[in-house]
């Protein structure tokens, strides 16, 4: 992202609301607001941490991010 006003800078983050609309939003009825933002918060939780990516490589994005084996590693872990 340079700030230059381009498409591509924009690119990433309308996708991530593409997904946050069609696969929780508009398949819901929220009754109240506070549901709503426990429900989207809910779904940003498995969209980072169990959702698996194919432009990752159908890794999910925290794995991507943090790499594979410390991702496996903090998950394994109990405390």
């Amino acid at each position: 992202m340079d700030g230059k006003a381009r498409w591509i800078d924009n690119v990433l983050i309308e996708r991530l609301w593409r997904s946050l609309k069609y696969e929780e939003i508009y398949l819901k009825a929220y009754t109240t607001p506070r549901k709503a933002e426990l429900e989207i918060g809910h779904y940003m939780v498995f969209y980072n941490e169990e959702r698996n990516h194919q432009g990752l490589n159908n890794l999910t994005s925290d794995e991507a991010y943090f790499g594979r084996q410390r991702y496996a590693a903090c998950a394994g872990s109990t405390t």
